[in-house]
């Protein structure tokens, strides 16, 4: 059965913002079924569409030490796991024109990471398998420039897509996030997504190990509610300091139920509900 967009923001009645999350990386079967399981409770007491999150290999690290994943076959079979056992759409990266396939038989959501969203071989690839594309726009780029990403999915057939802000480049060491862009990007026709825990990265420390904000958090996302956006991308771990990627910058999964009933409150509102 194909995963729609559509068929997940009409999920619920209440016209809720949709939710991305889950751990940065596939790290085991018990941490994976354990977070989807508990973020499904959450998302259905609230009546938030839901689609569980996790890389099943991380390709873009600072260091060679760095964990990059449990191996492909194994990670990408939990993400289907996880997509039987709770019926949950997943989404997951990939790096290469030639994963996008591979990933394609487990997962419903293809994200094409910041770094790669000029990569046109990357881009098509994806859009070929039918799957819906969610492109994180590039650090580097102004949200104007995503443009030239959706046109390059629809003209190779795909009408499914996402846009993902996840921060601009700010001086060597920081992110921003420039809300004018969740209007743009939503202007293409697409819904656009806020990543709440990426836009909170300080990329190139000096140790090699990225740093973040994480108190930030709520703020970031609160205001992307506050501005329109259709859908929350937040990194969740049961103990985000021995997370074996990002965790500087993750939510705690205690800390997540509170903060989405904050969210939800503020969607009403901006609907006037």
């Amino acid at each position: 059965m194909s995963f729609s967009l559509e068929q997940l923001q009409k999920q619920y009645s209440s016209n809720n913002f949709f939710l991305m999350a889950g751990p940065c990386v596939v790290e085991s079967e018990e941490m994976v079924m354990g977070i989807a399981e508990r973020v499904q409770q959450i998302c259905r007491r609230l009546e938030i569409p839901y689609i569980f999150k996790a890389s099943y290999r991380k390709a873009n690290r600072t260091r060679l030490d760095s964990f990059t994943g449990i191996g492909d076959e194994q990670a990408l079979q939990l993400l289907g796991k996880v997509k039987a056992a709770y019926g949950l759409p997943v989404v997951t990266d990939i790096h290469d024109a030639a994963e996008a396939a591979m990933a394609a038989e487990y997962v419903d959501v293809l994200q094409i990471p910041a770094f790669l969203c000029r990569q046109t071989d990357i881009l098509v690839a994806a859009a070929q398998t039918g799957k819906v594309v969610n492109v994180k726009k590039g650090q580097f780029l102004s949200p104007e420039a995503m443009q030239f990403a959706v046109d390059k999915i629809r003209q190779s057939g795909n009408q499914q897509i996402a846009l993902t802000d996840r921060g601009t480049t700010f001086g060597y060491h920081d992110l921003i996030v420039d809300y004018r862009g969740i209007p743009t990007m939503r202007s293409m026709g697409v819904p656009v997504v806020l990543d709440c825990t990426h836009s909170l990265q300080q990329p190139n420390q000096s140790s090699g190990v990225t740093g973040g904000n994480p108190a930030m958090i709520e703020t970031i996302a609160r205001a992307g509610i506050a501005v329109g956006a259709d859908g929350l991308f937040i990194e969740t771990h049961p103990d985000p300091a021995r997370a074996k990627s990002d965790g500087a910058n993750m939510l705690h999964l205690d800390h997540l139920e509170p903060l989405l009933e904050k969210l939800v409150r503020i969607r009403q509102v901006v609907n006037g509900l």
